[in-house]
């Protein structure tokens, strides 16, 4: 799996949550709420520790978590973009947007 981060994306991040040593990035595909697994919604969530099950993808910016059940739903290529009109990121892969507005969320306690 190869996931780019383009110039807008990484700068929108790093203003909102600078990398630090115990934060880690994570590319979640959410089921919660949605009914159906293959109904999930994909988010960039900024953790402090991987989960069981996660691996780890490196990327053109920091590494990225990403559950291994979860890729079959991710493409094998993907792009994180920010979208500055619409103030959210964007996921895409050659074929189609795989989400047009993902969040960027602190799930640390």
């Amino acid at each position: 799996m190869n996931i780019t981060f383009t110039e807008q994306a990484i700068k929108k991040i790093n203003e909102r949550f600078p990398e630090k040593k115990d934060e880690l990035l994570k590319l979640k595909y959410d089921t919660d709420g949605c009914g159906c697994v293959v109904s999930g919604i994909t988010a960039l969530w900024v953790v402090n520790e991987a989960d069981e099950g996660d691996v780890t993808i490196e990327t053109n910016f920091r590494p990225v978590l990403v559950e291994k059940n979860k890729q079959v739903f991710l493409d094998e290529n993907m792009t994180v973009d920010y979208v500055e009109s619409v103030n959210a990121f964007m996921l895409k892969c050659p074929s189609q947007i795989l989400n047009p507005r993902m969040a960027l969320i602190k799930q640390i306690s």
